[in-house]
């Protein structure tokens, strides 16, 4: 007799499509499931559970995968309150703001970012995500890139380099050297820390040339491509991406028939029961269109035309300081016409297609143990009840936190 039973589950959403209920989410009913070295050992009917040397009843509430958010800039320091106050009375959003983080992230200590870094993470661990993608691009010198990526590593194995962010002050002029110094010397020292490599593709950051150039290079070296894309307007983000086989992009607010066609056309029809998927995620982020009164993305459109869709929080302290995917789930469902079954398979199995990992966002034999008990006795709850704090107990690696 070995392992922690989770027992009594009233539905259990495992994201194994074509199990269970018809849909998305694999749904089970009166389910039981087991976990044994910080993986699902088995999953099936509470009535037929195994024998375990522990024991949590669920006493009839929702049991889904941990969110698994792909999309965060958790190493800054600093506050933009009243950036965001401003916004509130009418001033537009332009990105601008980035460069006032990139100052005080340059000021703080490690101790400072390694404190911020471990408080949102943990927050976000709280509210149910197990698995978080982070970014650097609050340093944007080469010490300061290395830096961020070296602290985000000590919390998650997803760390993306984004010193193309933004251009910083002092290369204003010279953006051609700037993307040198970030093809090179700093990407060599960003790169031990690294699994991605990411581009804020927008008329206020970086071009299409640019961003091409910097992407290739950190595929030349073994990093994987995610793109900030569409953001603020229309613009060739979103097409790069997909020239690139990038994994995800993100953002995705403002996009032409041919971006939707472009990334639809990178679908792909797999022979197992999960059926067929983009290989291109476009990753939505609709805490950033709450916090700067933006339109937001039309998860509709691209649903409708068969194109994997993720969410994630943007965590950052300008344009989306929220860690919370209950939050994003809400909005999804209220904002951008998904279902509340779409909204959170895009939150857990979206998220981990974002990431290329079929390990996590998924409750099944051989996943990792990452789970969460809801307040709740459905996963419709997440967006039924908003601004509930509706996550009663997290396992993380099999692991009650």
């Amino acid at each position: 007799m070995t392992g922690l039973l989770v027992d009594n589950i009233g539905e259990l959403v495992t994201n194994e499509a074509g199990r269970g209920e018809a849909g998305p989410l694999g749904i089970r009913r009166r389910a039981a499931l087991l976990v044994e070295h910080g993986e699902v050992a088995w999953v099936g009917p509470a009535a037929d559970a195994p024998a375990a040397e522990r024991r949590i009843d669920a006493h009839g509430a929702a049991v889904l995968p941990g969110f698994v958010d792909s999309h965060a800039h958790l190493v800054f320091a600093g506050d933009r309150a009243a950036e965001f106050a401003a916004r509130m009375a009418g001033q537009p959003y332009t990105g601008g703001g980035i460069r006032t983080t990139v100052g005080a992230t340059r000021a703080a200590s490690d101790g400072e970012l390694r404190a911020t870094v471990r408080r949102l993470r943990a927050e976000a661990l709280r509210q149910g995500t197990t698995t978080i993608e982070i970014k650097s691009g609050y340093g944007l010198t080469v010490a300061d890139e290395a830096r961020s990526l070296r602290i985000a590593a000590e919390v998650t194995g997803e760390t993306t380099f984004l010193g193309a962010h933004v251009v910083p002050p002092e290369y204003a002029n010279r953006p051609d050297e700037y993307v040198g110094l970030v093809c090179g010397p700093m990407l060599a020292a960003a790169r031990p820390y690294a699994r991605w490599i990411d581009v804020f593709c927008e008329r206020s950051a970086f071009d299409a040339d640019h961003a091409r150039a910097i992407l290739t290079c950190g595929q030349a070296v073994g990093l994987d491509v995610r793109v900030h894309a569409n953001q603020l307007g229309h613009g060739p983000g979103v097409r790069l991406g997909v020239e690139l086989g990038a994994a995800s992009v993100d953002h995705c607010t403002h996009l032409t028939d041919a971006d939707v066609d472009a990334l639809a056309s990178t679908r792909f029809d797999c022979t197992c029961h999960e059926g067929g998927h983009t290989r291109t995620v476009a990753t939505l982020l609709p805490g950033a269109e709450f916090s700067t009164r933006s339109p937001y993305p039309d998860a509709r459109r691209l649903l409708d035309a068969g194109v994997t869709v993720a969410l994630a929080t943007d965590c950052n302290p300008g344009s989306s300081y929220t860690s919370s995917m209950p939050f994003c789930i809400a909005l999804a469902v209220r904002e951008m016409r998904m279902t509340p079954a779409e909204a959170v398979w895009a939150a857990t199995a979206g998220g981990a297609r974002a990431l290329r990992r079929d390990d996590v966002g998924v409750l099944r034999p051989g996943a990792r143990a990452d789970l969460v008990i809801l307040d709740a006795p459905s996963h419709l709850h997440l967006a039924y009840r908003p601004g509930v704090p509706l996550i009663r107990q997290v396992l993380h690696n099999g692991v009650p936190r």
